[in-house]
């Protein structure tokens, strides 16, 4: 009964995914709770260098980035959201601008929402987001970890999350999901 709840669950979860091209990283959810965020101060490298926001950068550190990190991710996860800015919002969404246009589609897109509950930096261009996707107000993914990147002066949804939802969505395979998640 336990397993037939979790592969309902799953089912739902995948339709949201598909119809809001989000993302979240398949491993599992980490411990972390509501403690409080600690920014580290060794740097990553972002993988892009194109402009900045207008306005200047994101912060990439304190509790400012934090907050900017919440917003940027529950704007990616919004349904309201244009796609292009979710494919802004997104590390490399261009890589994956096809699929997200095609899954903002779905009638599931108008119900589906995210809200954080957690950011740790862990440096000046990566952060661990702990997080959950609703469906028409139904925690259908409580307690997600995803990935953060400050890419292009913007902290955006990880690449490896976006991958790891559509993972998800195919049933856990890796076969069949777009170029941008293989490699």
């Amino acid at each position: 009964m336990q397993r037939l709840h979790f592969r309902e669950s799953s089912r739902v979860a995948a339709g949201l995914l598909a119809a809001t091209g989000i993302a979240l990283t398949a491993c599992g959810s980490s411990g972390g709770g509501s403690g409080s965020t600690t920014p580290a101060t060794h740097s990553a490298s972002s993988t892009s260098q194109s402009s900045a926001p207008a306005g200047g950068a994101e912060p990439t550190g304190g509790n400012a980035a934090v907050t900017v990190i919440k917003k940027n991710w529950a704007t990616f996860f919004n349904a309201k959201t244009r796609t292009s800015r979710r494919i802004a919002l997104l590390q490399d969404g261009e890589r994956l601008a096809a699929v997200i246009k095609t899954q903002s589609g779905s009638s599931l897109a108008a119900s589906a929402s995210a809200k954080v509950a957690h950011v740790t930096l862990t440096g000046t261009h990566q952060a661990s987001v702990t997080y959950s996707i609703y469906v028409a107000g139904q925690n259908v993914l409580p307690n997600q970890q995803g990935v953060a990147v400050y890419q292009n002066g913007i902290w955006k949804v990880g690449l490896v999350s976006f991958c790891g939802l559509l993972k998800i969505e195919n049933l856990g395979k890796s076969s069949g999901l777009p170029p941008g998640c293989k490699g």
